[in-house]
């Protein structure tokens, strides 16, 4: 009978660890467990989206007005797209703040190409630390700050921070992009 009560216990404590050992917004490897959906068709019809998507280096911010989805690069122009065209393909969820999007300069270790990666548009530690959405800034290069803890990200380098204090890199959302077709889904 004791070593029936140790079992449970044993197993109660395992099943706790594993339930509140990565909460929401946690790194889980590479891609943070946050919600993230949206799907884009044609990118060309978004210039801003396209470039970043096309060329190594180049990124972009994706928000929303409610009314339409504005793609805005680091120095600030601005592409639209009707929300109505993007919503027919299911509810977008826009992470917390927003995505970064763009192509990387190097291949990842272990791939040959680059590839289009997302990341949340909020700093990762001011939203860690505070439970607050501090959008960042894009800034020229392949840099993103945040303005309130000073830090600065390098998108190039999978969003590690570059500068300012220690901590964690920016949230990571999978993301595929072939034939023109950007498709967002964090699969939360």
């Amino acid at each position: 009978m004791n070593k029936h009560r140790i079992r449970n216990a044993l197993a109660c404590c395992l099943l706790s660890a594993a339930c509140f050992s990565c909460t929401e917004g946690e790194v889980n490897n590479k891609y943070c467990n946050l919600r993230a959906r949206l799907n884009v068709e044609n990118v060309q019809q978004a210039p801003v989206l396209f470039t970043c998507c096309e060329s190594m280096g180049e990124f972009c911010t994706i928000t929303s007005d409610g009314q339409r989805y504005l793609f805005t690069d680091a120095s600030n122009h601005t592409s639209t797209i009707n929300a109505t065209a993007i919503q027919a393909y299911g509810i977008p969820y826009l992470g917390l703040s927003g995505f970064i999007v763009g192509r990387l300069t190097i291949p990842e270790i272990g791939e040959s190409d680059t590839r289009v990666v997302c990341f949340d548009r909020a700093c990762s530690n001011c939203y860690h630390n505070y439970n607050i959405t501090k959008p960042l800034v894009l800034q020229s290069s392949g840099y993103a700050k945040c303005n309130s803890c000073g830090r600065t990200y390098n998108l190039n380098d999978i969003g590690n921070i570059s500068d300012g204090p220690q901590g964690r890199p920016l949230y990571r959302y999978r993301v595929s992009y072939f034939n023109y077709v950007l498709v967002i889904n964090n699969g939360v």
